[in-house]
C-alpha cells in the first residue's frame, strides 16, 4: 500500500474548510480563546500578533487567532460572539 507524503496531507487539510480571523485587544484573551476553540475540536488554531492597517506603534498591535473551521456558516455566528464577548472583532475574510 502506497502512502502519500506528510506535505500532502498538510496541504489537503489547509484546502478544506473556511479561515477566520478573530482579533482581540490582549495576549492572554486570545490564548483564551484558541484553547477554547481546540478543545471544541478544532485542529488548525493559532494565536499571532497582528500589526493593523494604520497602527504604526508596536503597542497598538492587537492579538488574532487564526482559525479554520468546516465549511457551516455557524462558525462565523459562533466566533462573532467570542468576539464581541472579549471586545474584539471577527474578520469574515482575513485573505482579503
Amino acid at each position: 500500500m502506497e502512502h502519500g507524503h506528510p506535505d500532502d496531507v498538510e496541504d489537503a487539510d489547509a484546502r478544506d474548510g473556511i479561515e477566520h480571523l478573530v482579533v482581540l485587544p490582549e495576549r492572554d484573551v486570545a490564548e483564551e480563546v484558541a484553547e477554547q476553540l481546540a478543545a471544541e475540536g478544532l485542529t488548525q488554531v493559532r494565536v499571532v500578533r497582528e500589526a493593523l492597517a494604520g497602527e504604526d506603534d508596536s503597542e497598538d498591535h492587537e492579538w488574532a487567532v487564526h482559525v479554520r473551521t468546516p465549511d457551516d456558516p455557524a462558525w462565523a455566528d459562533r466566533l462573532t460572539a467570542l468576539a464581541e464577548a472579549h471586545d474584539g472583532w471577527y474578520d469574515a475574510e482575513p485573505g482579503a
